[in-house]
């Protein structure tokens, strides 16, 4: 198995192809989908949607990589379990990106929103919390994940996966506090994740942090295994410095 893990969309699907072409996946015209000539497998780590400009696009392409034609694998991040949340009718608020999302959704005619709303719930319900993919030695999560809790799928674990390893306390801003787990793992397998935007992919002990911030300017990144490589293509949205971890 090959795989190349791919980090936080958030509805930019332009970056997106160009990541695709700059790993050298060719686009079939039948199933209108990348396909790698080596059989490379594309998983996405989370975070499709929200705050970028083609979220419902960005649903669509997942879709049909994932689970019609069953090319592709996908974890699922917190905003796609707002999103989701949010298709079922729940009350959540509209904020941190779902607005940008949930507009676009609005502008499809009915036919069209029941069709991604099915799509994305699909996709969702049939994800894994996390992924352990043994033959490449990796666990990807969306957020992360402690090398205790690798194999079970309790509160706690959906929590950690979804939202990092948050201690409760909140930043003058709103965001949560989060320990920095990444240095206490000392597990042989890689975990990749993202959730975090960081301006480069943050590697720390057999960890990889690869949310390189493509929605707030600075790039979409893919980590390769076996190879243990990054490839990343520059985001065509504004720069915005105040978005990004400042881990050491």
């Amino acid at each position: 198995m090959k795989i190349d893990v791919i980090g936080d969309i958030h509805g930019c699907l332009e970056e997106l192809h160009e990541l695709f072409d700059k790993l050298h996946y060719v686009w079939d015209s039948d199933k209108h989908i990348p396909i790698h000539p080596d059989g490379r497998i594309p998983v996405f780590i989370g975070d499709l949607t929200d705050r970028g400009p083609n979220s419902i696009e960005v649903i669509d392409l997942v879709y049909k990589m994932v689970i019609e034609h069953d090319y592709a694998k996908y974890v699922p991040g917190n905003h796609c379990n707002k999103l989701y949340r949010y298709f079922l009718g729940n009350k959540v608020k509209q904020q941190h990106g779902l607005e940008t999302t949930v507009a676009e959704y609005k502008h499809l005619n009915s036919k069209q929103q029941k069709l991604i709303r099915h799509h994305f719930m699909t996709l969702y319900e049939k994800a894994e919390l996390y992924l352990q993919l043994h033959d490449v030695n990796a666990v990807i999560a969306h957020a992360g994940i402690s090398e205790k809790l690798i194999g079970s799928t309790s509160k706690k674990v959906k929590t950690f996966v979804l939202y990092g390893d948050i201690t409760g306390e909140t930043h003058p801003d709103g965001r949560p506090v989060r320990r920095d787990w990444a240095q206490d793992y000392a597990g042989d397998q890689w975990i990749v994740y993202g959730h975090t935007p960081v301006k480069e992919p943050r590697v720390v002990n057999k960890t990889i942090n690869i949310d390189t911030g493509c929605v707030f300017g600075n790039k979409l990144t893919a980590f390769s295994l076996p190879e243990e490589t990054t490839v990343s293509v520059k985001s065509n949205q504004s720069f915005l410095e105040e978005k990004f971890s400042h881990f050491e």
